[in-house]
């Protein structure tokens, strides 16, 4: 019989569920392997070809270590608060739940299709009740928490009160904001109100006056990492910096920690990097400057104090405090029109565009601590208010962006230290002689810094100091679909609900959009209050709190009593193996470890990281097609301009999918086109009167005439192109571009499609052979047909002429063997590297030479379906079952490979006869040269080659030539 993959693949699928094969124990005798993937949003698109392929690989992982004799977990779940289904909810008035269940539903049926081996009975979901009255949990945990810098780690806030209450703050060595020192008889002298307020200073869940980005057209206060260009990652809206309340988790008490722990984690090193940088730990000094004829003092952070003499001017972020304060009347409105302009610029632009200088000069100056020279005060954008102190001593000379500002702005530039050349580049090397620099010159460096840091403490001016980049995480959402805080509010203090109360689980509200006052949406509730009438918190948190401690309720998914138990987290420890996308190196990726951390603290889980080792899976490239069209007739007053419009068409279903995207130069811009199907005065109505980039971003219609040829032209059977637009006739390029597969971009493949034509086998070996996992690679379906054909060249080998079932019990030829013992090592080798790529590569080459062999044994094809049963398991399981097993291949033992079946017995011989080769002659390789000489004249072929001629010499090299000289 021909192999049928929908029938096979139903059969598995079915058989896995009902028998629940891939379920995990928490104890076993087994060793464990705990295999997780960064579980997805569900999105209402569902799946593209590019989603699973991390899935893809870390089922292969955890297949192969079923195989090994390893209890695997391989769980999943769904990443299910978010912005995009609250999105909706506000445009359709439907409860995102409803529409996240549907997009749930979505994700399971394809994942369930492509044959994950996922432990379903796990699953978890962000926005059950059953999940966040943890998250709920663990938030209540930070915020009765601080982190105590002497035994460096977490502690209950109980002991913090029970030190204010003998011996006030003096010796507390905590991560705080900045506090007086206050005695035990100061603490005491507070009323309940004040205490909670000071505690605030030190909770690791705190809550206060924060710069944020806030989304006006969204709502909600945005992370770096969600906005880019000033814009919302989502929907392309305006963000402003902002100042807020905001609840915020003092991640920055971790930082040396989060910094140190990388090196014991096996992360790829570009990770490990962008980690590094984000924290990023530097050491140098405080420093306060004295606002000139004004009380005021700015205090700045520097790593190169030695350059103190050659700061030439100060630089505040527009967000600094005393901006509106020591600004001059003459310089108020353009600082404060520069201001504004910068609330538009999030952080992570301003940080990038290190080519955009902007700034303004407050009217205002400083003294300098050593000189008493005066030096302008600036507002700049390249200063970031959440860095640092939000201030610089600006030293052009030996600073970059510091220099690029002077420039542009001609303030002074003076050289400290010797080595460069400052006309040209500052000069900003941790090494020359120091110059200009009064007592300290002639010193290096090294030197300089020490000697200076003893004197800005000496005369008061600051000390030194630890600094880093990593800023303490902001935790609010003014958003309705997400994990309510279990915080009400007394006095305006916030307080914990009590354990028992979780989960306060979301109430029903009328609209979810902010209130007409501005307030959240859960500000919309009625009676959001607790029994006793105080009012409730109505932010909520954001969608990566579920996701920095999900690894661990998958552990125990569901304990009722706790959010993992001990006997469950003492067993799986931590994750083996990690696979998800290196976007989450800043966000995801560092709250997770942050969160593990403090769980390690408090003495609930045994582990310090969340993974072992981590990879990042390479994105899958879509192919986008274009036609561009260029109008002569219609002309942009306004512009001049000639518009563009580009047709784009997936290339491997054009009869389905046609997009027109209205462009300007290169941007693309959707508009709304209403085109009736196969419309032949269709681009005569493209003129401009027809374009509305804000109606309905994207039309969707059929024009069955149109075809694609290999040379990437298109043509239409019926109509001929208008030659002002096209120039030749009904033939027209489409321009194939590479970028990101995206539902946006049209170029969008689905896992469905390629199962239904080639099966779902064909879609992960195929996925696998495109490359190394770690890099991106564009998709091309035209190259799936190769892998569809080894699928049934691969059946073949079972079956005979007639397609009839067929193996043999015949033993196996060393040629066999040596085939099978190569497959298994190279694929072993290449489960341990990751790569999987060339793991499919020789499966093929196997398959190949065995039927060039015309090889159906048992002894050979039974162990070859277990190897290749974590890639193509549906078509393994079926072959395991026609084999006989009663039982499923998953837990079957994978092959060992054997030295002695690889190791060549035998060399072929080239045998020449007066220096040229005439034929090929098989010998063992532990035969003499006597020996392999009485073997080769024995041979008919080759005494016939002689003709009866006796031999004048035989030269022989073992395991290389024999050469007969007549």
């Amino acid at each position: 019989m021909e192999y049928n993959f929908t029938e096979v693949e139903r059969k598995w699928r079915d058989y896995w569920a009902n028998n629940k094969t891939f379920k995990a124990e928490n104890q076993s005798d087994k060793p464990k392997y705990y295999v997780l993937d960064m579980f997805p949003y569900p999105s209402g698109a569902g799946l593209h070809v590019g989603h699973p392929l991390g899935y893809i690989a870390s089922d292969i992982i955890s297949r192969y270590k079923r195989l090994k004799g390893f209890n695997v977990l391989h769980p999943m779940g769904y990443d299910a608060f978010g912005l995009p289904a609250e999105q909706y909810a506000i445009q359709t008035g439907q409860h995102p739940a409803i529409t996240t269940e549907q997009n749930i539903n979505r994700y399971r049926e394809q994942l369930d299709n492509i044959g994950f081996s996922f432990d379903w009975d796990r699953e978890v979901r962000t926005s059950n009740p059953d999940f966040y009255k943890w998250t709920q949990w663990i938030f209540i945990k930070l915020f009765h928490s601080w982190y105590n810098k002497d035994s460096d780690k977490a502690e209950d806030i109980k002991t913090l009160i029970s030190e204010f209450e003998k011996n006030g703050n003096k010796n507390v060595n905590a991560a705080s904001d900045e506090v007086s020192i206050f005695s035990s008889d100061d603490w005491k002298a507070l009323n309940e109100k004040e205490q909670q307020t000071m505690l605030l200073n030190y909770r690791l869940a705190f809550l206060s006056d924060t710069m944020v980005n806030w989304c006006p057209q969204l709502g909600t206060v945005l992370a770096n990492e969600e906005v880019k260009d000033g814009f919302s990652e989502r929907g392309g809206y305006p963000v402003v910096r902002k100042l807020m309340k905001q609840w915020s988790l003092r991640i920055s008490a971790y930082a040396d920690r989060l910094l140190n722990d990388l090196k014991d984690i096996d992360w790829s090193p570009s990770i490990k990097e962008i980690q590094e940088n984000w924290i990023g730990r530097s050491e140098g000094s405080s420093l306060r400057f004295k606002v000139e004829g004004l009380k005021y003092e700015i205090e700045v952070f520097t790593t190169r104090p030695d350059t103190i003499f050659g700061a030439t001017f100060i630089t505040l972020a527009p967000e600094h405090e005393l901006v509106d304060k020591i600004t001059t009347s003459d310089c108020k409105k353009s600082v404060d029109e520069y201001v504004q302009y910068s609330k538009s610029r999030s952080e992570r632009d301003r940080m990038a565009d290190v080519k955009k200088i902007t700034g303004q000069f407050t009217g205002a100056y400083a003294i300098h601590p050593f000189t008493n020279e005066k030096i302008q005060i600036w507002v700049g954008d390249y200063v970031l208010a959440n860095y640092g102190t939000g201030a610089v001593m600006a030293v052009p000379a030996h600073d970059t962006r510091d220099y690029a500002f002077a420039n542009y702005f001609n303030l002074p530039i003076v050289e400290v230290v010797s080595g460069g050349d400052i006309s040209k580049e500052a000069y900003d090397a941790k090494e020359g002689k120091l110059v200009n620099s009064d007592f300290l010159n002639g010193l290096d460096v090294k030197d300089a810094i020490k000697k200076i840091i003893e004197k800005i403490e000496e005369k008061g001016l600051g000390k030194g100091k630890v600094n880093y980049r990593l800023r303490d995480a902001i935790f609010s959402r003014q958003r309705y679909w997400g994990e309510p805080f279990p915080i009400y509010y007394k006095d305006g203090i916030p307080y914990t609900l009590d354990e028992k109360d979780l989960p306060l689980e979301l109430p029903e509200v009328d609209a979810y959009l902010p209130t007409e006052s501005g307030e959240p949406p859960l500000a919309r509730a009625k009676n959001w209050v607790t029994k006793d009438g105080y009012p409730l918190e109505t932010n909520t948190m954001p969608g990566w709190a579920g996701s920095s401690w999900y690894y661990l309720r998958y552990m125990d998914a569901h304990n009722k009593d706790a959010f993992v138990s001990k006997d469950a987290v003492n067993y799986w420890q931590d994750v083996d193996l990690y696979i998800g996308g290196a976007e989450h190196a800043t966000g995801h990726l560092l709250y997770v470890r942050f969160w593990t951390k403090f769980l390690y603290d408090l003495g609930l889980i045994p582990n310090i990281e969340p993974a072992k080792k981590l990879i990042n899976q390479g994105m899958i490239l879509g192919v986008s097609k274009f036609v561009t069209i260029i109008s002569i007739e219609q002309e942009v007053e306004e512009t001049g301009e000639i518009p563009l419009v580009n047709i784009l068409v997936n290339p491997d279903f054009p009869e389905k999918y046609f997009n027109v995207k209205y462009t300007k130069q290169t941007s693309r811009v959707p508009i709304d086109l209403v085109i009736e199907e196969n419309n032949k005065s269709f681009f005569d109505k493209l003129g401009l009167e027809k374009f509305s980039e804000n109606v309905n971003p994207f039309c969707d219609w059929t024009f069955n005439g149109f075809e694609f040829f290999e040379s990437n032209m298109i043509e239409h059977e019926d109509y001929a192109f208008k030659e002002n637009y096209f120039g030749d006739e009904n033939r027209v390029e489409a321009i194939p571009v590479i970028e990101k597969m995206s539902k946006s971009k049209w170029n969008v493949i689905t896992p469905d499609d390629i199962i239904t034509k080639y099966g779902a086998d064909c879609l992960r070996l195929y996925e696998m052979f495109l490359g190394p996992l770690e890099l991106p690679k564009p998709w091309n379906t035209n190259g799936i047909e190769g892998v569809s054909k080894f699928i049934r060249k691969l059946w073949r080998l079972y079956h005979d002429t007639n397609n009839n079932f067929e193996v043999s019990d015949l033993p196996p030829t060393p040629a066999d063997l040596k085939i099978l013992h190569k497959t298994i090592k190279k694929t072993e080798e290449d489960m341990e590297r990751f790569s999987f790529n060339t793991s499919v590569s020789s499966f093929m080459i196997c398959v190949n030479e065995l039927t060039d062999l015309k090889c159906n044994k048992r002894a050979i094809l039974e162990p070859l379906a277990i190897i290749i049963a974590p890639y193509a398991p549906f078509v393994a399981e079926e072959l395991w079952s026609l084999l006989g097993h009663k039982e499923s291949i998953t837990y079957a033992t994978f092959p060992q490979w054997k030295e002695e079946f690889i190791v060549d017995q035998s060399f072929d011989y080239p045998i020449s006869i007066n220096g040229k080769t005439r034929v090929k002659i098989s010998l063992p390789l532990n035969l003499t040269k006597e020996e392999i000489t009485k073997e080769v004249m024995s041979k008919e072929e080759v005494l016939k080659l002689l003709d009866g001629k006796s031999p004048k010499n035989i030269i022989v090299v073992p395991n290389r030539i024999v050469n007969i000289v007549v």
